[in-house]
């Protein structure tokens, strides 16, 4: 990271969704300032929303279903987008996509159907961009734990992030990163109480 006067710093309330440029060459940081909090995360060629980020391409470029240290982000155009440098908490999810109003209410009752969710952040946020719902793909989750079995069953459990957890990447290109602080109060992926989060970009 370079010094304070380069850097950019957001401050994501719970719950809410951000975005912002980051440029060819910069580091962005984004930071589990309170420990065990999911941040669905997706990234988008700045000249070109078309090319966005691909999980398949992703996962099939590193042979590995997590994202950590060294993962090259892929785009839908198998164009890497961003390399993660650095990653405190040891891997992050990107098979279980987003919460919805929808499925909230087929997993955990009809009693949720009104709570906030995910994909409703990124519809209010792509839409400041000009983007709908059509443009929302599969997404990471940053510090979500989802283990998954042998038999390739998936599980949303307990977070294993701690306070002050990060993941730097770099960028490859220049790319918009759209993030949904996620307000998910019925799984554990935040611990049943959303939390701020903080990203950096600096360089």
């Amino acid at each position: 990271m370079q010094g304070a006067e380069a850097m950019q710093v957001h401050d994501i309330p719970a719950e809410r969704p951000w975005s912002g440029i980051v440029r060819k060459g910069q580091t962005i940081r984004i930071i589990d300032t309170y420990g065990q909090q999911a941040i669905d995360t997706i990234f988008y060629n700045a000249h070109d929303f078309g090319e966005r980020y691909s999980a398949q391409d992703t996962m099939r470029a590193q042979g590995a279903a997590y994202i950590t240290t060294g993962t090259r982000i892929m785009s839908s155009e198998g164009r890497v987008m961003l390399t993660v440098t650095a990653d405190t908490a040891g891997r992050h999810d990107t098979c279980a996509g987003c919460c919805s109003c929808e499925s909230n209410t087929v997993r955990f009752g009809e009693e949720t159907r009104h709570l906030h969710a995910c994909r409703e952040n990124f519809i209010l946020e792509l839409a400041r961009h000009g983007m709908t719902k059509r443009d929302i793909v599969p997404n990471i989750n940053f510090f979500m734990n989802v283990p998954i079995s042998p038999n390739g069953a998936m599980t949303i459990d307990d977070g294993i992030s701690s306070p002050g957890d990060h993941v730097e990447m770099v960028a490859e290109m220049d790319v918009l990163c759209v993030i949904s602080n996620c307000p998910q109060i019925n799984n554990p992926c935040n611990g049943f109480d959303p939390t701020p989060i903080s990203v950096e970009i600096s360089g």
